[in-house]
């Protein structure tokens, strides 16, 4: 492994808690809660979106260095929740909303010029790796506003 890389893997160890307390932040998402939740999930896990972004900017292609975050990041994610080979429909199906209600806004929440680049990235490779799991991304105002009381009326 490069220096390079193993760095990578290193500043994003442990990548993979984000998801723990990934039922009760799903469950009843209602405006309030997806507020909370997310000034809670930001300030126990924004760390590794910074250092997503240094990363970014200390590194000359761009594109090549938001494809290794994605890389390196699916790699954390799919070790941690691979059994037997596979993810299971039902995990994989709250993967993916997290990824889309907490992990991706917060990335772009960091405000840095690359946090766009990363979250594609890491979309792409997310779709690739996981069966069924073409997803997209938006910012968290967007699906904030998107809350009535419940989120599109079916929480």
């Amino acid at each position: 492994m490069l220096e390079k890389e193993r760095k990578m893997m290193d500043m994003l160890d442990g990548v993979e808690k984000i998801f723990e307390e990934m039922q009760p932040m799903m469950k009843k998402l209602k405006k309030n809660s997806y507020e909370k939740n997310m000034v809670q999930f930001r300030e126990a896990h924004g760390h590794y979106f910074s250092e997503m972004m240094t990363y970014m900017e200390g590194e000359e292609d761009k594109e090549k260095a938001a494809k290794e975050v994605g890389r390196a990041f699916v790699d954390k994610v799919e070790a941690a929740y691979v059994k037997k080979g596979k993810v299971s429909g039902k995990v994989q199906t709250d993967l993916n909303f997290f990824m889309i209600y907490y992990t991706f806004p917060a990335i772009l929440m960091t405000h840095s010029d690359y946090a766009k680049q990363v979250a594609d990235s890491i979309c792409t490779e997310w779709g690739m790796r996981f069966k069924d799991s073409r997803i997209g991304f938006a910012d968290y105002d967007t699906i904030y506003s998107g809350f009535r009381e419940k989120i599109f009326g079916i929480f």
